[in-house]
């Protein structure tokens, strides 16, 4: 994979992609000024590529505002229908939630958060109900830390140059030391519990998922209210059926390669 600095990388491409990546819950709609501090670049690049993105039908705007279109979806579902992820993934989830109920979820590693690419809920009683697409940081989720510990060292190293940690709870563990003391004992255990880290009653235990090289491509966690599971009950009554779902969707996955080689671990985060 190229870097920002190759001379086949295309910036004005990038730049647009930024200008999407922008709009999220905090800021639904913006105005050109918004947009460009809030992406760091001259208000007139921002002006073109805002223009452009509108002829494409993946921007509207509203008086001096804009804001995503509906078109956007289709960039999501097209990875979704050409990978078959809700054939492949979502039997396993739902083998989860239906024997421990609340919910199930997969993720991949983005950047220095965690992209939901699964989810599967049968409770909505939790505050931060996840969904496809959505991001958290990967230092406060118990998926994250599973996939943050299967990197190799220089990888983690870069990861802690990158990553901005804010104390999402009382309790979100974000000083550097202790997260990678709980890298060390994740990779040792081959699971990650949290409790209250990503938002006040969310209890979360995950494993990792592996290719049949061996090397951890996803992450699965099943997820619950704090009040009603400690840590040695998620140890005693769902690590051995994660595991075995993890197993089940590693073999599944020589079914649907072309999913597999979108999941493959790539360079490290760049954000």
């Amino acid at each position: 994979m190229i870097d920002s600095n190759s001379p086949e990388f295309v910036e004005a491409l990038a730049r647009g992609l930024s200008v999407l990546e922008a709009f999220d819950a905090r800021d639904p709609e913006m105005t050109l000024a918004e947009l460009s501090r809030k992406v760091g670049m001259p208000i007139a690049t921002v002006r073109r590529n805002v223009l452009t993105l509108e002829a494409l039908g993946f921007i509207r705007r509203h008086n001096k505002h804009f804001l995503l279109a509906p078109r956007i979806l289709t960039l999501g579902s097209a990875y979704l229908n050409a990978f078959n992820v809700e054939e492949a993934v979502t039997p396993e989830l739902h083998r989860i939630t239906s024997q421990f109920g609340d919910a199930a979820n997969m993720a991949v590693l983005d950047g220095t958060n965690v992209l939901y690419i699964a989810h599967l809920s049968e409770s909505r009683g939790v505050r931060r109900n996840a969904s496809l697409g959505v991001t958290y940081p990967a230092y406060a989720t118990s998926m994250g830390r599973v996939l943050l510990a299967a990197l190799p060292e220089e990888e983690i190293a870069r990861y802690f140059e990158a990553y901005s940690p804010v104390k999402l709870t009382d309790y979100t563990v974000t000083e550097e030391a202790e997260l990678r003391d709980i890298l060390i004992e994740t990779r040792a255990k081959g699971y990650s519990i949290t409790v209250d880290q990503l938002d006040y009653g969310i209890t979360a235990i995950a494993v990792p998922v592996k290719d049949n090289a061996g090397r951890v491509v996803c992450s699965i966690n099943s997820s619950g209210y704090t009040p009603r599971l400690t840590p040695d009950e998620l140890i005693e009554q769902r690590l051995p059926e994660m595991r075995l779902a993890a197993n089940r969707l590693s073999q599944l996955f020589t079914r649907f390669p072309a999913l597999l080689h979108s999941l493959a671990p790539t360079a490290a985060p760049g954000r």
